[in-house]
């Protein structure tokens, strides 16, 4: 399982990436990222900033995907594709230089409902430090979906502009949320997975699909690897792994995490006026260093 690897055997240092050019060193990263899929299954804990980058690749993450509902809340915003372009470009601009680690960016609905809008959400990621992309079906929270063609479209231009932007080896991500809002089952998910693999996705995203017995049988027939999410009280990594499965992340729930310890330690302080130690604390100079480089 490549749930964890060296991050500096195969990635450049810091002062490496200054003397080589961007791309080469994004198409190592992207092969690589590739590569993560292909020999096992990828294992990604969500980070929403730099910071949380850090600290997940600290932890012997291979890769970091990021969170659009984590990102959302770093920036004051609630989750559900109210960022626009630019503030989500930067976001991801500052998390992928905190890392010497492949990044795939959550995307949401591509910031416009055009393949046009598209194309160009994947070029500006892609300057910002991007090797692989999530793009969701939806045209709202909740429903509804973009057209199987409309979608297929879409991702069609996000291929077409990776590959002019100089990678092409991008990792494109299709999620749907069919079963996430309740709009069809497995049969529909296969239907927009063989025409999402036509358009040049490299893996599917099935968000809020936990029954291990439809798992097995989605990634049994699907043309693309299937991407699910672990969430609590869940299938664990090595059930969703058995069934299938090659891409797990977990979404907000690194997120949610951060915030309740942060709720808790203040409730704490503002009530009893304590501040008690947890166990397994990174101090101060831990957390500093990650950002010394």
């Amino acid at each position: 399982m490549t749930s964890a690897v060296s991050p500096s055997s195969t990635a450049p240092s810091a002062a490496a990436a200054s003397t080589v050019s961007p791309v080469p060193v994004l198409r190592e990263r992207a092969v690589r990222l590739r590569a993560l899929v292909a020999d096992g299954v990828l294992v990604l804990p969500n980070a929403w900033d730099a910071g949380s980058a850090a600290v997940i690749a600290s932890a012997g993450a291979a890769a970091i995907a990021t969170t659009s509902g984590g990102v959302s809340w770093s920036l004051g915003r609630g989750d559900g594709q109210r960022l626009d372009r630019v503030e989500a470009v930067e976001a991801a601009r500052r998390i992928a230089a905190a890392v010497d680690l492949p990044v795939t960016v959550d995307a949401e609905g591509g910031y416009g409902p055009r393949p046009e809008d598209v194309a160009e959400t994947v070029r500006a990621l892609i300057g910002a430090g991007a090797v692989g992309v999530n793009l969701e079906d939806s045209v709202t929270v909740g429903g509804p979906l973009f057209a199987v063609g409309d979608q297929a479209d879409r991702l069609r231009a996000a291929r077409t502009a990776a590959a002019g932007a100089g990678l092409p080896e991008l990792v494109l991500n299709a999620r749907t949320d069919v079963f996430l809002f309740g709009l069809g089952g497995v049969d529909d998910v296969l239907a927009r997975a063989e025409a999402y693999a036509a358009a040049g996705a490299d893996g599917l995203f099935v968000p809020g699909l936990l029954d291990l017995d439809a798992l097995a049988g989605l990634c049994a027939r699907s043309p693309l690897p299937v991407n699910a999410m672990a969430v609590p009280g869940g299938p664990t990594v090595t059930e969703l792994a058995a069934a299938g499965v090659r891409r797990i992340s977990v979404g907000t729930g690194l997120a949610q995490l951060a915030y309740t310890a942060a709720h808790r330690a203040a409730a704490e302080l503002l009530d009893r006026g304590t501040l008690a130690e947890p166990a397994g604390l990174l101090g101060f100079g831990e957390v500093d260093a990650l950002f010394r480089r």
